[in-house]
Formats: structure tokens, C-alpha cells, sequence
């Protein structure tokens, strides 16, 4: 059963088809079944998205200093549009990216437009000009002053787990600096951008100011943006291996790039943590199948109440049971992994796992019985070395490993003994205590007893291969900025 509209490209201010008409399907993660068609971009589709980018910001005021209001307004219609039509936002994230009802709002709408809201909230504290006053250097006396402009086109890429939470942190922000952009979303969930491309149209954009295209192949619509030196910045949002492949395919155009990449996240609860127990099962990894970049899936806890936090994360599991993966359960946070590729992936790791000696407590399997889609049991393995791929290796589904360390030292160690550092969290019933291990940690973001460490008011990137540069907030709309410097003579 079709249970999405056509998902349509939008170029040049033109809501269209691929040129020859060609289209793909999209499938439902819930049941494996198509739930609608989207077109497929040729690269003629892409080449004329990426040059009407390139004529609205050559050629016309959307980033100029006199335009900032007009940009504020624009964008302020746009996310009342977007609020108008939540219950479209909703039926994407369900039936292209396989979120459960319980996890929609926090997760794929009301989080992201939230983010928007601080998008529009910080943009009067951007600096768009330093004065740094007179100096005589070396006989030249000069006024000089910093002004901050635009970078130009954007390339935003993001991917298929809550694409309209990272398509409002990249556009948005981009829009706002002044530039130009063309949205290119996953494959698997290209309605997600279509809506941008119709409900721009609705507010009436500029022509080529916002462009959205997508296709089937994964890759050849991004390679075809990374590569062209009418785009000025790749933002990217996915794994590390397709990051690298970006900066080395946009370096023979000396692009410049903002990578939001994978990650390993640790959890570290502390020997003196309050209700350990509940603490450790508190980290079943089952929200949204724990398809996050910065899911905290290496739970550390003390060797000293390793048997403790064991039995408590069994009870836990034991309890969570099968309460997940009901399509129309509104308190269930739990669903299919996102397509059959990323569900042998999944099950691949889990595979490995028990080859290389971990102890499966928990889940396991796939449960064709939930229905025709992708489901995977809730997994816990314990008995987890450091040094384990499943340690190691990113595997975005619902698997948790539990690790034991000796003391803090050891747990600050096993933590920063990973190529990522996106996200984390420290639990001690000392606050001092657990902020000195929180500054130890090699991350983008830490929370400490809980804290919520992840908003649209606060910078978010990562450390190593999880990244560079920061989105949201004020630093993401600055992440869009280029600095020029402007030195007039002084007289006499």
C-alpha cells in the first residue's frame, strides 16, 4: 500500500520530476514494502540544482548585509509551515526512516523544530563586523575592521536516521548566514527533503536559493557535489569512512567541509553511582533501535559491581520484553532498523560478537514475527574487551556492550581508547567527581548525572574521527561564515 505522496525534486525555485521521468522506491522498514516513489535525480539534475545555487548567490541579495531581516522572515514562514504540517513530518520519520510513535516527537519533529526555534533565537548574536580601530604598523596607519560574510553554495548531505532533525541543523543554519544550499537526503528517506523543496515553494523562497535533489544510488548525487568547484562547502552528516571519502574527493577543490561523523559513545557509571542498578539498566540501547551517532553504546562499569550491573541490565531486558516494534503503539520507542541492508549489517555485528568471546545476556535475533520488516531483538552483550570490533566499530542498532574497568583512571582510559569521540556520560554521586572524569574524556559532548548535553542552543560535534566543526546554535550558523578583512590608509 502507498502510503506517502511522490517525492519530488525542487530546483530553481521548480517543484519537478528527474529528467526522464525516472523514479525509485521507497520502502516501509515496518513491513518491507513499498510505501512510495520518489524521482531520481540524473546528474543533469544535480548540475542544475548546484548552478541555480550558483546564480542566486552570485546574482542576486539573498546574502547580503540589507537582506538579513528579509532571511529571518523567510525562514520564521517557513518553520510555521513545517509546524502546520507535523502530521506529514510524523508519517516520513514512521514509514521512511521506521520510527515508532513513541519516539517521533522527541526524536524527528518537535526536537528539530525546536532546534529551529534556537536557530531564529541566537541569529542576533551573530557578529557580522569587528571594529578594531587604528594602528600605525609599520608606517601605514590603517582603520581596520573583520567582517563576516557568507561562504557561498552549501552542500548539505545528511542521512536516513532523523533526517529532518539534521536537514533543519544544516539548512537552517545555512540559510540564515546567507548562503546558498543544495539538500541531497539519504535514498531511503528522500521524502524527508522533498517537503523542504514544496513548503519552500509555499513561502515563497527566491528561485535557487534552497534546491533538494536525491536518487537511488547512495553516493553518486554527493560525489557529483563534493567534486564540483561551484559548491563551496560540503556540510555532511554519516558514517567516518564516507566523511573521509569527502574530504579527499574535495580537497582537488579545496573545499571547505563540516563532517558530524559516527561514534562509539561510553557511558561510565562510577563505583559510588545512586541506584547503580537502575543507573546500568537505564542503558539498554533500544530508543529509536539505536540508530544515533551519539548513542552511548559502551556502558563502563566497575569490575567491583560487574555481577550487580549483569543482573540488573538482565532484569531490564527481561522487563522491556516485547514491548517494542508496535506500529501503532504510541508509548513504544522501539522499531525496525531502517532497511534490509542496515539489518544484515546489524546482525552481522552481533554475529561477530559471539565469535570473538563476548557473552550474548540478551536479544540476538531477528523477529520476523513483529511483521514483513526489520526488526531486531533488543542486544546486550557483556563479558565485552576494549578491544573487541563490537568495542570498536560503530554498529548503529540496538546492541549494547558492557565493559568492565578497575577504577577511574581505567574507565577514563577504555573511554578515550577509540578512534570516535561524538558523545558520553559520566553517573557519581560526587558531581566533582564525575565533571574531573567528564574533562578527561576526548568528546564533543559529555553529559554528567544525566544532564542533557545535546540541544539546538549548544554547539554539537566530534573529536577524532568523529568529526570536525560544530552544528547548531550560534557556532552552527558561524560554521557558515568566511572572514575578510578590510584595511582603509589613514590620511597623513
Amino acid at each position: 500500500m502507498t502510503l506517502l505522496p511522490p517525492a519530488r525534486l525542487y530546483i530553481d525555485g521548480e517543484l519537478r520530476d528527474a529528467q526522464g521521468g525516472k523514479t525509485f522506491e521507497v520502502i516501509n522498514p515496518w513491513t518491507g514494502e513499498v510505501a512510495g516513489e520518489a524521482a531520481d535525480a540524473t546528474s543533469q539534475d544535480v548540475d542544475a540544482a548546484i548552478a541555480a545555487a550558483r546564480r542566486a548567490f552570485d546574482e542576486t541579495d539573498w546574502g547580503d548585509p540589507g537582506n538579513r531581516a528579509s532571511r529571518v522572515a523567510l525562514l520564521t514562514k517557513l518553520r510555521a509551515l513545517f509546524e502546520a504540517n507535523k502530521d506529514r513530518l510524523a508519517a516520513l520519520a514512521r514509514f521512511e526512516a521506521g520510527a515508532a510513535l513513541g519516539a517521533v516527537g522527541m526524536a524527528h519533529v518537535d526536537t528539530a523544530n525546536q532546534g529551529w526555534d534556537d536557530y531564529l533565537a541566537v541569529f542576533d548574536q551573530v557578529t557580522w563586523e569587528e571594529d578594531l580601530g587604528n594602528r600605525d604598523f609599520r608606517g601605514f596607519p590603517s582603520h581596520r575592521k573583520v567582517v563576516y560574510e557568507p561562504v557561498g553554495v552549501v552542500a548539505a548531505i545528511t542521512p536516513w536516521n532523523v533526517p529532518h532533525y539534521v536537514n533543519v541543523g544544516k539548512v537552517v543554519a545555512a540559510l540564515l548566514a546567507g548562503c546558498t544550499v543544495v539538500l541531497k537526503p539519504a535514498p531511503d528517506t528522500p521524502g524527508m527533503g522533498a517537503i523542504w523543496g514544496e513548503l519552500a515553494a509555499e513561502a515563497g523562497f527566491p528561485a535557487g536559493v534552497l534546491n533538494v535533489v536525491f536518487g537511488k544510488d547512495p553516493a553518486a548525487a554527493g560525489e557529483q557535489l563534493v567534486q564540483d568547484p561551484r559548491v563551496d562547502l560540503v556540510s555532511f552528516t554519516g558514517s567516518t569512512g564516507v566523511g573521509k571519502r569527502i574530504m579527499e574527493a574535495g580537497a582537488a577543490t579545496l573545499k571547505r567541509v563540516f563532517l558530524e561523523l559516527g561514534g562509539k559513545s561510553a557511558k561510565i557509571v562510577l563505583d559510588d553511582a545512586p541506584d547503580f542498578a537502575r543507573e546500568c539498566a537505564q542503558s539498554m540501547l533500544v530508543f529509536h533501535a539505536g540508530q544515533g551517532c551519539a548513542v552511548q553504546s559502551r556502558l563502563l562499569v566497575p569490575r567491583s559491581r560487574y555481577e550487580e550491573a549483569k543482573a540488573g541490565l538482565a532484569m531490564a531486558y527481561q522487563g522491556f520484553g516485547d514491548n517494542w516494534g508496535g506500529m501503532d503503539e504510541p508509548t513504544h520507542i522501539m522499531g525496525p532498523v531502517v532497511s534490509a541492508r542496515q539489518m544484515e549489517r546489524v546482525l552481522g555485528y552481533i554475529d561477530l560478537g559471539q565469535q570473538e568471546g563476548a557473552t550474548l545476556l540478551a536479544g540476538g535475533k531477528a523477529r520476523p514475527d513483529k511483521g514483513g520488516g526489520y526488526f531486531i531483538e533488543p542486544t546486550c552483550f557483556v563479558d565485552v574487551d576494549n578491544s573487541m570490533r563490537i568495542a570498536q566499530e560503530e554498529i548503529f542498532g540496538p546492541v549494547l556492550v558492557v565493559i568492565p574497568y578497575e577504577d577511574d583512571e581505567d574507565a577514563i582510559r577504555i573511554a578515550n581508547e577509540s578512534q570516535y569521540g561524538l558523545s558520553g556520560g559520566v553517573v557519581s554521586a560526587d558531581q566533582l567527581r564525575a565533571e574531573r572524569v567528564a574533562r578527561r574524556i576526548r568528546t564533543g559532548s559529555i553529559s554528567v548525572n544525566g544532564g542533557m548535553c545535546i540541544a539546538g542552543d549548544l554547539p554539537f560535534g566530534g573529536f577524532k574521527g568523529s568529526g570536525m566543526g560544530r552544528e547548531w546554535g550560534l557556532a552552527g550558523i558561524e560554521e557558515f561564515l568566511d572572514s575578510k578583512v578590510i584595511a582603509t590608509r589613514l590620511a597623513g
